[in-house]
């Protein structure tokens, strides 16, 4: 099982999360967004309000929507972080260093 530890809106319907392995994807939910709770994120604006979840450990919407992270690490693809940017994401997880001394 998988968890996100940093999200970062891209662009349209993308975004860039880090896992608790330290591996990045790019996920573009585009197709992703049907059923009644994911409907209303085809909204940009909406859309655009993806965050983290410290107590979900996934990304979440305004609305109230929320999405494994297993699926999302699966849909991913991974991302050749940039020299100096490894972890450059906009939001980091809390309690991710203490998450991982427990295991």
């Amino acid at each position: 099982m998988h968890y996100i530890c940093a999200v970062e809106y891209t662009s349209g319907y993308k975004l860039r999360l880090k896992f608790d392995d330290c591996i990045v994807r790019a996920v573009d939910l585009e197709r992703h967004l049907d059923g009644e709770i994911f409907e209303p994120l085809k909204d940009i604006r909406r859309f655009r309000t993806a965050r983290l979840d410290p107590d979900l450990d996934t990304v979440v919407w305004d609305n109230g929507a929320d999405m494994s992270p297993d699926f999302l690490y699966e849909i991913g693809i991974p991302v050749q972080e940039q020299a100096g940017t490894a972890c450059a994401v906009a939001e980091e997880h809390a309690s991710y260093g203490k998450k991982d001394q427990k295991m």
